[in-house]
C-alpha cells in the first residue's frame, strides 16, 4: 500500500474514532428502539449506495458522481453521517465499485471534507444569517450542496497530484473542470432532498427545529406588537 494511501487510511479511522461516543449516545439508542428509523436509515444507506455506484471518469481514481452528502449531514450530523459513509464504502468495494487499497482515500477525500463542509456551512448560516426556512433551504441545502461537491473534487485533485499518480494538467483537463458542470446539478439535488423534508418529514432533520426556523420569527413579531401596545411611547 502506498504512502500516502496508508495515511489517508490512518485519518479516516482517527477521526471515527472521535465519533464514536456521539453515534453510541444520541444514534444507536434511536436505531435500536425506533423500527421507523431503521429502515429510514437503511433505505438512505441503499440510496447513496445506489447514487455512488453510478459514477464516471476519464483518469484511473478520479471518478465523479453524486455525493447528497449535505442531505446526509443535514439528517444525521457530521459525526453520525460520516460513520454511515463506513458500510455504504465496504459495500462499493464489496462490489467492485471501489479497491480497499483506495477505501480510506475515499472515506476522507469523497465523505469527510463534503460532510465537514456542509457542516460548517450550516453552522455559519445558522450563526451569521437570519433563521427562517428559505435560508435554511437555500444556503443550508442547495448552495451548501454545490460548494461541498466542488470541495470534494478539489480536494481529491490536489490528492492524487500530490501523490505523483497524475499530472495536473491532466487532472484539470479531465477532471477538476467538472466542478463547474456538478455543482448546480449537486445543489439541485440536496435542495430538493431538504425542501421535501423541512416540508413534510422535519422530525428526519437533527439540524432543523420548528422553533428556530419558523416559530422564533411570529414570537419575535408578537412580543414586539406586546411592547407597542403595553409602551405606546
Amino acid at each position: 500500500m502506498q504512502l500516502s494511501y496508508l495515511s489517508m487510511w490512518i485519518v479516516a479511522i482517527i477521526v471515527s474514532a472521535l465519533c464514536v461516543r456521539d453515534a453510541r449516545v444520541n444514534f444507536l439508542p434511536k436505531l435500536s428502539a425506533e423500527p421507523r428509523f431503521q429502515h429510514l436509515t437503511i433505505a438512505v444507506c441503499f440510496a447513496l449506495f445506489m447514487l455512488w455506484s453510478a459514477e464516471a471518469g476519464i483518469l484511473p481514481g478520479l471518478s465523479i458522481h453524486f455525493l447528497a452528502l449535505t442531505s446526509l449531514t443535514l439528517m444525521y450530523g457530521w459525526r453520525v453521517a460520516y460513520l454511515m459513509c463506513w458500510p455504504i464504502s465496504l459495500a462499493l468495494v464489496i462490489f467492485g465499485n471501489l479497491s480497499l487499497e483506495s477505501m480510506g482515500q475515499f472515506i476522507v477525500l469523497s465523505c469527510l471534507v463534503p460532510i465537514l463542509t456542509s457542516y460548517g456551512i450550516f453552522l455559519i448560516a445558522y450563526r451569521y444569517l437570519p433563521r427562517n426556512i428559505f435560508v435554511y433551504i437555500f444556503i443550508a441545502g442547495f448552495f451548501n450542496g454545490a460548494l461541498a461537491g466542488s470541495l470534494q473534487l478539489f480536494a481529491t485533485s490536489l490528492f492524487y497530484y500530490f501523490s505523483n499518480l497524475h499530472d495536473w494538467k491532466q487532472i484539470v483537463d479531465n477532471y477538476l473542470i467538472f466542478s463547474i458542470l456538478l455543482a448546480f446539478p449537486e445543489g439541485m439535488l440536496n435542495g430538493m432532498v431538504i425542501a421535501i423534508l423541512t416540508v413534510f418529514k422535519p422530525e428526519w432533520l437533527r439540524t432543523f427545529s420548528d422553533r428556530d426556523y419558523i416559530y422564533s420569527h411570529y414570537h419575535k413579531n408578537n412580543v414586539k406588537v406586546f411592547i407597542l401596545l403595553t409602551n405606546p411611547c
